[in-house]
């Protein structure tokens, strides 16, 4: 009888790490690079960047992933360059050119234009976006040339800055909602000023209230790990203080914090009364005067905190500092 082969699991692991992801890569498989470097048993990311895009992609391993759905739907920030007179299949510069225009287009044109994409707005998703159809992304009808009716979203624009605008480029900071394609809106620039766009640079610089200098590119990743290895220490012992807090992902939510005995009756599934805490919504839940978090709770119709996501710390799960 042959030998059975040893199932590979990981090691727990809780907490979010912040890659500075490259271009060139998806982020399934940025994810998997890094699973495989902190030797990680669950991991999840937050919404996928671009290939062709780089910067902030929050990861979530172990206990983490319980929460990953507040990112998703959190704001982001990007820093993004747009070439004016050429439209592509896809929006971006990975896709074909199908189209090619004069540019005409004045410093004033341009701020009013810009101006149309401000506030809350409507947009079509791309075909080329990762939107879901009958349990297919919309990449993939569109690589199968297949044209799929997309009803438009509501999305929100709650800055957007002119950096730059010189030699038919267009560079671009913008604060936007969840959900809002920055190819699209792009591409909705182009044809508004009649001459047609793509973007050929994007950057996630924000995702939340993450720091961006606590973003780390593989490269960084990759010599901590070998230093490690040289000095005779173990590699979870210095990657795991890079992992942030299991609730920062949650920390915009207001807290909810209770005794250790009231979070006994919390963490087996029952809603308690917690002294000022708002009338509705959700909650972050914490224990004590540590504030241990145990996860985040809604507030129910009697306005009692009830749980809705918590935290096993029979996993030990670890708060990195």
């Amino acid at each position: 009888m042959s030998a059975r082969r040893r199932r590979w699991n990981g090691r727990d692991v809780h907490g979010v790490f912040l890659l500075d992801k490259p271009t060139g890569i998806s982020s399934n498989d940025a994810l998997q690079r890094v699973k495989k470097i902190f030797f990680a048993a669950k991991a999840g990311h937050t919404g996928a960047l671009d290939p062709l895009a780089t910067g902030m992609l929050p990861l979530c391993f172990g206990e983490a992933t319980k929460f990953s759905q507040f990112l998703l739907d959190s704001d982001k920030r990007y820093l993004v360059t747009a070439k004016l007179g050429e439209r592509t299949d896809t929006s971006d510069s990975d896709g074909e050119i199908v189209q090619t225009r004069v540019v005409n287009v004045s410093d004033t044109e341009l701020l009013i234009a810009l101006d149309t994409f401000r506030g809350d707005t409507e947009q079509v998703p791309s075909m080329f976006s990762a939107l879901k159809h009958e349990g297919k992304p919309l990449y993939w009808y569109a690589r199968q040339g297949i044209f799929i009716d997309r009803p438009s979203r509501p999305i929100s624009v709650f800055e957007l800055k002119l950096l730059r605008y010189e030699n038919d480029e267009v560079n671009l900071e913008i604060h936007v909602s969840k959900g809002t394609y920055i190819r699209t809106i792009v591409d909705d620039l182009g044809e508004l000023l009649g001459c047609g766009a793509h973007v050929t640079m994007l950057r996630r610089i924000g995702v939340s209230a993450y720091p961006a200098d606590r973003m780390i590119t593989f490269e960084k990743l990759e010599e901590i790990v070998e230093q490690a290895k040289a000095e005779g220490v173990e590699p979870k012992d210095v990657l795991d203080p890079l992992l942030l807090p299991l609730d920062s992902a949650v920390s915009h939510l207001p807290e909810a914090n209770m005794s250790d005995e009231t979070g006994g009756f919390v963490l087996h599934g029952q809603p308690v009364v917690i002294p000022n805490t708002p009338e509705s919504g959700l909650v972050r839940m914490t224990v004590g005067d540590e504030r241990t978090f145990i996860g985040v709770g809604s507030i129910d119709d009697q306005g009692r905190v009830a749980p809705k996501r918590i935290v096993n710390y029979e996993t030990q799960a670890r708060e990195p500092k």
